[in-house]
């Protein structure tokens, strides 16, 4: 089947780490389950030997795609000066680690940490957001990646929980080698519905996470994925779309607390990430051409 979107799995489906086993296994498995695109999240990027991940991936004839939020300590919409340096020095950090795997995309939570804030963003700290992606974005130029502002729901981030609210921020920032990255799962919780933020976005969409309600296997929960397929199909979407989900089967130390990965959703990875990528082609499939 020959689908014009590269098909995605995050890395947190295979392996809770980032050390050298754990990459070959993560990418032995992306490639035997018929991926084009595995995506790392960068929260354990100290482990990853990124000249060595490089030459698995190419080897494989594997994209590679990184993710990331920030910290309480070291978050940019912070009103501390102190606070939003750390986070700002984290974000370049991430841009060369993404830069040197040879990653079309460094997206998430990229203005802001993980988490339940006490109270709505001010606007110095919405400032400091705009004032270290612009400067991010312009690092960025000449790298090969996209940095994308994934749009994640209220109970982690308090900067941006809506495709309309990324898109402010994105015009805010003025780069444009800045997109807007959607995430079903989050849009399930935000959203009106699963069409009109895709249709508000249009071309400044750059990538998508696919996820169900309860982040376990596709069509086993209620999101309406075949109106969102087609709302990609109407836009005439070409970008990355890549399978995230997560069981308390794969730990990742830190990451799973910060995500609330209590539950055993699935045990087999494997079997999980096929069934995905049937799901996802069967559905950009039926999208009229």
């Amino acid at each position: 089947m020959d689908l014009r979107n590269p098909l995605g799995v995050h890395a947190l489906v295979w392996v809770g780490g980032t050390g050298p086993a754990d990459v070959t296994a993560a990418i032995g498995k992306t490639k035997a389950a018929g991926y084009d695109l595995l995506e790392f999240s960068l929260h354990d990027s100290i482990n990853l030997d990124v000249a060595r991940t490089r030459a698995e991936l190419e080897a494989a004839g594997l994209r590679a795609a990184c993710s990331r939020g920030l910290a309480m300590d070291a978050d940019i919409s912070s009103d501390d000066p102190a606070v939003v340096e750390r986070g700002e020095k984290l974000l370049h950090e991430s841009l060369r680690v993404a830069a040197g795997l040879g990653a079309s995309h460094l997206t998430g939570a990229l203005y802001s940490a993980f988490g339940s804030y006490a109270r709505p963003l001010s606007a110095a700290g919405r400032a400091n957001v705009v004032a270290v992606l612009r400067r991010l974005a312009k690092e960025a130029r000449g790298t090969g990646v996209t940095l994308g502002l994934e749009v994640c729901n209220r109970y982690e981030t308090n900067v941006v929980n809506t495709a309309r609210d990324a898109l402010r921020l994105a015009d805010d920032i003025g780069e444009d080698n800045v997109v807007v990255h959607l995430d079903t799962y989050h849009m399930n919780i935000e959203e009106n519905d699963m069409v009109r933020p895709v249709l508000d976005l249009g071309e400044r969409l750059g990538y998508v996470h696919i996820g169900e309600n309860h982040r376990g296997y596709l069509g086993s929960g209620h999101l309406d994925f075949t109106s969102f397929f087609h709302a990609l199909g109407q836009i005439g979407y070409t970008g990355p779309i890549t399978f995230e989900s997560f069981s308390s089967a794969v730990v990742a130390p830190g990451l799973s607390a910060d995500l609330s990965i209590w539950r055993n959703l699935w045990d087999d990875g494997e079997h999980l990430a096929r069934h995905a990528r049937d799901f996802i082609s069967t559905h950009l499939s039926a999208v009229p051409a």
